[in-house]
């Protein structure tokens, strides 16, 4: 009777995992198949001076809209005079939301508000654009067509959704003028950004401005934080 003999079959097991592993990367017609390109994320490097003014911050803690405030103007470090904005999470349900809020302070930025009319009309036409609105009366809308491709692309055209085409285009801009505006998040995301007002404000009204904010979106808000150019976030507690 002969001896058995056993067999080694590691080997075997091995050259068969590496064969069928090779196949893997190779297509139909007998080509090598390309490694996928990773995406590698890079870390945003953040300055000294933010690094110094970020650890001021607790990063846990909610912020009254006084404390936030303070803190803000403390920890801005820009040679100039930051704005200040109020960066809101709102609700999934309130994507492409519009508001209309009326500030207690002006937020520092002036805005010009124009008419239509043959002679405003006859400028956008020659590429002169010298207003941040532009209303209309219905009856105007004619003319105004045929401007879409100059006011289309920058958010000018007026029309009865924003409250821009009116048939009180004069009550309109007394309105905006004195402060009223429409505020809207992001039309892909719950998002706002709303500016409040700028460093040099004083205190009180800067916190006025975003108590005001609070109390307009009060039930849609979900997170708030606040910052100015160069500064820091600041969590805002909101009370619901």
């Amino acid at each position: 009777m002969g001896q058995k003999k056993n067999v080694d079959m590691s080997m075997d097991e091995t050259e068969v995992k590496v064969v069928e592993a090779a196949t893997e990367n190779v297509t139909e017609d007998g080509a090598e198949k390309k490694p996928a390109k990773k995406t590698t994320l890079k870390k945003k490097i953040r300055s000294q001076k933010y690094q110094a003014v970020r650890s001021q911050v607790n990063k846990t803690r909610l912020y009254d809209p006084l404390s936030a405030v303070d803190l803000v103007k403390k920890l801005s470090y820009s040679s100039f005079d930051g704005t200040i904005v109020a960066h809101l999470v709102l609700g999934d349900k309130f994507q492409g939301e519009r508001v209309d809020i009326q500030f207690p302070h002006s937020t520092g930025k002036n805005i010009t508000v124009a008419i239509a009319d043959e002679k405003v009309l006859a400028k956008v036409k020659d590429g002169k654009i010298d207003f941040d609105i532009l209303l209309a009366t219905p009856n105007m809308m004619p003319q105004l067509a045929k401007l879409a491709k100059i006011l289309g692309p920058k958010g000018l055209m007026p029309n009865p959704k924003q409250g821009t085409l009116t048939d009180k285009p004069k009550d309109k801009k007394k309105e905006l003028e004195s402060g009223k505006i429409t505020i809207r998040s992001e039309r892909k995301a719950p998002l706002m950004h709303i500016m409040i007002g700028n460093t040099k404000m004083e205190t009180k009204e800067l916190v006025e401005n975003l108590q005001t904010l609070i109390t307009t979106l009060k039930d849609k808000i979900v997170r708030i934080s606040l910052a100015a150019t160069m500064s820091p976030g600041i969590k805002v507690a909101v009370e619901k």
